[in-house]
């Protein structure tokens, strides 16, 4: 390993030595290496090395420009929760797994250092789907029981479940209601209403009269939570 100064810092390079015939230096995901014949002696490596720098600190800007650019807009990203937004933010450090906080209306994400050079889109979008799972495990459960002693009634089970263009079902078949996690992005209103909707599917099948008169007493203001779900975009 060699090394050169970039204004007052020291950038390091690796040397590979092998039976190749060419000297060629490359510069990759923030790192200086020289590939170079077996024969070439340090000094000849540390001249074409001292030749080139103006063209290697070029190119090390050029990836530390790109990689702000990339934290800048993953920092520009809004998570929301229960109807309000919360800023991402992303941090590294020298940990096994990845980490998730809620402070003061940001959503802090604590990533092993070896993603910082890569990109992480996906692993912070399952991240994401997993922190608003967590979520929607312990508030819908509060909000099934809620119903249940409300109304009396209760299907057999319930599952949390990624759906198509909807946020919740009732399987008559197997009476089980079906609550899509994603719910946790609206107000706490919207999951109170797709809940109590899906619990009035136990005692009448279609949109009936009875149906929605039941659905009125229980909540009096369905219609206005209707109209904020269907402009939801899926």
């Amino acid at each position: 390993m060699g090394f050169f100064k970039k204004n007052n810092d020291f950038i390091t390079y690796t040397i590979d030595k092998s039976f190749t015939k060419n000297l060629a230096i490359s510069v990759q995901n923030g790192q200086v290496a020289v590939s170079a014949p077996w024969y070439v002696s340090k000094r000849k490596i540390e001249e074409i090395i001292s030749d080139k720098k103006s063209w290697i600190i070029q190119k090390l800007k050029e990836y530390e420009q790109l990689n702000s650019l990339k934290e800048l807009n993953t920092e520009k990203r809004i998570v929301k929760v229960f109807g309000e937004d919360y800023n991402l933010k992303i941090f590294y450090k020298l940990i096994k797994v990845p980490e998730l906080y809620l402070e003061n209306k940001t959503i802090k994400i604590e990533l092993p250092s070896k993603y910082k050079n890569s990109n992480n889109t996906k692993i912070i979008d399952l991240i994401i789907e997993k922190f608003y799972k967590k979520i929607a495990e312990k508030e819908i459960e509060e909000t099934m029981e809620k119903t249940r002693k409300e109304l009396g009634i209760a299907p057999d089970d319930y599952v949390i479940k990624r759906l198509d263009k909807t946020l919740g079902m009732y399987d008559e078949q197997n009476k089980v209601i079906f609550i899509n996690p994603e719910i946790v992005k609206f107000d706490k209103v919207i999951l109170e209403y797709v809940v109590l909707h899906e619990f009035c599917h136990l005692k009448y099948k279609t949109h009936c009269k009875s149906f929605y008169n039941l659905l009125s007493k229980q909540m009096k203001n369905y219609k206005n939570i209707e109209q904020k779900i269907k402009v939801w975009k899926f």
